[in-house]
C-alpha cells in the first residue's frame, strides 16, 4: 500500500466561503477514511491550502477524492494535485 498527498491551493475568502459545503465535503472525507483510505486530513494555517493524506494502490484514490470534492466542483480550489509520497518512518 502507498501513500499520497492531495494538495489543495484555495481561493481568497476560503473560510468563509467554504461553510455551506463544509457538510459534505466532511461526509465524503469520513466515507474515504471509514474505508481505509483517508488517513488524516487538514488545512494550513493559515488557510490558503489543505494537504489530505490518502493510502492505497495508486494516486486514483486521492484523485477520486478530489473529483468527487465540493470544494473542488464548486471552485473553493484554484488547483490541486496529488503527489506519491515515500513513508520512511511511521
Amino acid at each position: 500500500m502507498n501513500h499520497y498527498i492531495l494538495f489543495y491551493e484555495t481561493v481568497d475568502g476560503y473560510v468563509e466561503k467554504r461553510q455551506p459545503y463544509r457538510d459534505q465535503h466532511l461526509r465524503l472525507a469520513n466515507e474515504f477514511r471509514e474505508r481505509g483510505e483517508l488517513v488524516m486530513a487538514g488545512a494550513y494555517d493559515p488557510a490558503d491550502g489543505a494537504a489530505l493524506v490518502f493510502k492505497g494502490e495508486s494516486e486514483d484514490v486521492a484523485e477520486n477524492f478530489a473529483r468527487k470534492d465540493p470544494y473542488v466542483m464548486k471552485g473553493l480550489v484554484n488547483r490541486w494535485w496529488v503527489r506519491k509520497w515515500s513513508v520512511v518512518v511511521g
